[in-house]
């Protein structure tokens, strides 16, 4: 790969990972509800469930679409649907704890990985990123494309779950809380209406 390719292939990883969508959105909603160690599954789950995605998109599953266009129409009504749900959830998500018990709990590391194939924006980043840098989709390309995005990806996206976590302490009223669920609920639908 040229060094202008590579520096094209890390900007757009950067810029996609980085970017608020459904990912970002649910990882700073945990973040602030959950705080940061217990938000770490979470991230590690989408960092490195997209990695195998983009691994699986490049070497056979960006085939599928091609041969069957209606997959792409069913994906995105399962993602439509699924997002749905998960805004739902954040936005009545209560405190953390309540007492000694938790009313809620953070998203785990197999359902964020399993959450990126309803993505999406996980699923236009894949596609796009193994059409402009990976086009013949010979494993070596395909692999090198993964690697940037799992570099990038995971730091990028945690950054959001920090950014949730500096929002606690503001956050302690429950009136704050509820606003910020709700808001964060919206913008996870606004994120999916603007993918779609």
């Amino acid at each position: 790969m040229e060094q202008t390719t590579f520096a094209a292939l890390f900007a757009f990883a950067l810029v996609s990972s980085i970017t608020p969508g459904p990912n970002n959105m649910m990882l700073m909603a945990s973040g602030a509800n959950f705080g940061l160690r217990r938000t770490v599954p979470h991230a590690l789950g989408v960092g490195i469930g997209f990695t195998l995605m983009i691994i699986l998109v490049g070497v056979g599953l960006m085939g599928l679409f091609d041969l069957f266009p209606l997959l792409n129409m069913l994906l995105k009504v399962v993602s439509v649907v699924y997002l749905l749900w998960l805004a739902w959830k954040i936005a009545n998500a209560g405190a953390p704890s309540d007492g000694d018990r938790p009313r809620s709990k953070p998203m785990s590391f197999f359902q964020a990985m399993l959450f990126q194939w309803v993505n999406p924006k996980a699923w236009s980043m894949a596609l796009t990123a193994i059409a402009l840098y990976a086009p013949n989709r010979n494993l070596a390309a395909v692999l090198l494309v993964a690697v940037i995005f799992g570099i990038i990806n995971l730091p990028s996206t945690s950054l959001w779950a920090v950014m949730g976590v500096s929002l606690r302490g503001w956050l302690s009223s429950p009136a704050r809380l509820r606003a910020f669920n709700w808001t964060m609920a919206a913008l996870l639908v606004g994120s999916l209406a603007l993918l779609i």
